[in-house]
Formats: structure tokens, C-alpha cells, sequence
């Protein structure tokens, strides 16, 4: 499997404060990655530090041995699409034509045929092909977040970003979105990874290969579900006891929370390492 994605030492800040400090990951062809941490820990923060949203402080990101830094736009979607945690926009546009904005990397001049069959092939895949003639200003917000799902699936790109792509799904939707994206990575016939920044750690368990907790700004530790998400890594990265039944052949790895526990206020550390 070639290297599809690599971080080297990134590090952001907001103003005085150190969020990412010396991030290192690297991403194979065909996997599905979550990087995992409580609400406020630089997930979202990452994500647009690879996209080039924000510029990090220190450190490089590269796709496909690119250093995105040296890219326009246009060539930084056709390698890149990003699903944000909240959709800010409310479109007064058909649902067809929103996720028709996903092909506009790959658009010279006219929408083409096969920009349309796209489209249509995507909104089918996801069993939203009712929903194409709707208006994406009257859907709910758990039905604009499969939209903006869809936008990022007809981009094309190397590398889907979604930063909680579940989060305003109810939990069938839940399920049945990340199976359609699991699908959608393991194809080998189209080399595709996705990396996907969540707090859910039954998400991450079931539909992950590889994990990423991120922990006051830093990678506490990366592996295979069943290394990372661990009692101790859980209790101290989430604050809670749990339990956790192991993977089978029938079922995935699965995390009962049972209380949360007491701990010790983290010494905060402003510094720029």
C-alpha cells in the first residue's frame, strides 16, 4: 500500500496558545483512520491544518508525496475533500445541484454528462436519491450533513476529511453512513482513504483500522482499535471507567461507559515546543 497521507512535526497555535504540538501520522491507501479525543482537543483544528485551511506553525503535511503547501486550490481538492462538523450555509439551491458543487475542481467549463452521472450514482449509493429534487434549505440537519457527505464523495478526491460526520444523524443513519464510507475505502479499485475526527469511541472501535488519540494537543497513541482503546487510555484521556468487550467474529469492539471518575486537573502549559 503506497503512503497516501503524511503529517511531520505540525504544530498550531491560537495566538498564545499551543492546540497541536509536533503532530506525526502517516495514512496508507485503503484505510479508514480516526483521530480520537474529547471535544476541544485540536481535532477539528488538524483536520483544516491538512487541508490548508489554517497554517500551522511549524511541521508539513503531504498527499501523495505533495507538499500541499506548494499547491493552488483546485489541485489541493482534487486530492483532498472536507466534511465539516457544522454546515454554516442553508442554500437555497436543490439538493442535485448542492452536491453538483463537488465536482468543481474537476469542471473547465461546462458541467458534463458524466459530472451529472456523478451525482446521481452518489446520491443512489447513499439512498438519498429521493431527496435530490428537495430544497437543501428545508431539509433537517441530519439530512444536510449526508448532502455535504455526498459533495465530498463526488469531489474525488485521494483523501476524504470529515470531522464528525455523524454527529447530527440519528443512529440508524449513523450506522448506515459509515458502512457506505467504509465501503467506499475498502474498494480496491479506487484507492481512497478517509480520515475521520470523532469523540465517539464505539465509532471509531467498529469502523476504524487505525486510531489516532489525540490528548492535550499530542498523540497519546496510535494502533488497531483494540491497542489504543484501552481502560487505562479511556480513563485517562475521557475521564471515565468502562468496559470493553473484546472484537469477535461476529461483532466489533464494543465500549460500555460506566461512570466517570475523578481526576486530577491537568497542569496547563503554554508552551512552544
Amino acid at each position: 500500500m503506497s503512503k497516501f497521507l503524511e503529517v511531520k512535526d505540525l504544530s498550531f497555535s491560537w495566538g498564545s496558545k499551543r492546540v497541536l504540538k509536533k503532530i506525526n501520522l502517516s495514512i496508507k491507501s485503503n484505510q479508514l483512520v480516526s483521530i480520537l479525543g474529547v471535544n476541544g482537543v485540536g481535532k477539528t483544528t488538524l483536520l483544516k491544518c491538512i487541508n490548508r485551511i489554517l497554517q500551522p506553525d511549524t511541521g508539513k503535511v503531504e498527499v501523495l508525496s505533495k507538499n500541499i503547501s506548494g499547491l493552488d486550490l483546485i489541485s489541493i481538492s482534487k486530492l483532498l475533500s472536507y466534511v465539516p462538523q457544522t454546515v454554516l450555509s442553508s442554500f437555497a439551491m436543490d439538493v442535485f445541484d448542492v452536491v453538483l458543487l463537488g465536482r468543481r475542481p474537476h469542471i473547465a467549463w461546462n458541467i458534463s454528462d458524466e459530472d451529472r452521472e456523478k451525482v446521481s450514482e452518489t446520491l443512489n449509493f447513499l439512498n438519498f436519491q429521493d431527496f435530490a429534487f428537495r430544497r437543501f434549505d428545508q431539509l433537517s440537519g441530519g439530512e444536510k450533513q449526508k448532502v455535504i457527505i455526498a459533495k465530498a464523495i463526488v469531489q474525488d478526491p485521494a483523501i476524504f476529511l470529515m470531522d464528525e460526520p455523524t454527529s447530527d444523524l440519528d443512529l440508524k443513519n449513523q450506522i448506515e453512513v459509515m458502512q457506505k464510507i467504509k465501503k467506499l475505502i475498502l474498494d480496491t479499485g479506487s484507492d481512497k482513504s478517509a480520515v475521520i475526527a470523532t469523540h465517539d469511541m464505539n465509532i471509531a472501535a467498529r469502523f476504524s483500522d487505525y486510531i489516532f488519540l489525540l490528548d492535550n494537543g499530542r498523540i497519546k497513541a496510535e494502533g488497531s482499535p483494540e491497542e489504543v482503546l484501552t481502560k487505562d487510555n479511556i480513563a485517562d484521556v475521557f475521564g471515565v471507567n468502562c468496559e470493553i468487550l473484546p472484537k469477535t467474529n461476529s461483532d466489533p469492539l464494543r465500549i460500555f461507559i460506566r461512570d466517570s471518575i475523578i481526576t486530577k486537573k491537568r497542569e496547563i502549559k503554554n508552551d512552544k515546543e
